[in-house]
């Protein structure tokens, strides 16, 4: 089993990836600026910042996996590129770092645009696309003998205003959004955390980017 740290651990995305961590036996550490009243049973709950890059790494001592969960919104916007860039610096040799993304830089065909540069996507949510995009961008410039990564893009429709149920159950698309045959895009929160700990587990995206749906 391995020894998980979730940066983010009590937002929407964080709190499903602690709990089927958790639920699959593996040690949990989450970390967040507020410890939640509820409480995952089981993890490590302890307050810490994406913005105090020294002091989560004194949290991180034996961690085998960093998992990012923190998106670059309200007053994390303009903040998270550049401190995951400096956690990546002083990760210790074999620890892994795993990036939650945004669905604006998934591809909407083979070859085709990022969904975040067509005119149908919301101007509310293109600083926070981009800013996701340039973490990506850091992670695909460093040299193959530095950290391993690997960055999931969720589906268009994921987030805690759709939270859906977990089934256990999702699809991969490489670079394109994936979509269901009547075109949503859609993954629930808990799917999302099984996606997450799966490549975990049993890891197929190895310093690389890959999306998930139904």
């Amino acid at each position: 089993m391995a020894r998980i740290a979730v940066i983010g651990g009590s937002g929407y995305a964080g709190r499903h990836i602690v709990a089927e961590a958790v639920n699959r036996g593996h040690s949990v550490l989450s970390i967040a600026r507020r410890i939640p009243s509820e409480r995952q049973p089981g993890a490590v709950y302890i307050e810490g910042s994406l913005t105090d890059v020294p002091g989560l790494l004194a949290q991180l001592e034996g961690v085998d996996v960093v998992v990012s969960a923190v998106a670059p919104r309200g007053d994390m916007e303009g903040l998270v590129r550049p401190n995951i860039a400096a956690l990546v610096s002083v990760l210790p040799e074999g620890v892994r770092i795993g990036v939650i993304g945004g669905a604006g830089g998934s591809l909407v065909a083979e070859g085709g645009q990022r969904l975040v540069d067509l005119p149908t996507f919301s101007a509310d949510y293109r600083p926070e696309a981009l800013e996701a995009l340039g973490v990506l961008e850091d992670l695909q410039a460093l040299s193959a003998d530095t950290v391993d990564w690997f960055y999931i893009h969720p589906a268009g429709g994921f987030g805690a205003w759709n939270p859906g149920e977990r089934t256990g159950d999702y699809r991969k698309g490489g670079d394109v959004v994936v979509t269901d045959a009547e075109g949503e895009s859609f993954i629930s929160g808990p799917d999302l955390a099984v996606a997450v700990v799966d490549e975990i587990e049993h890891p197929q995206h190895p310093r690389s980017r890959f999306t998930v749906g139904y």
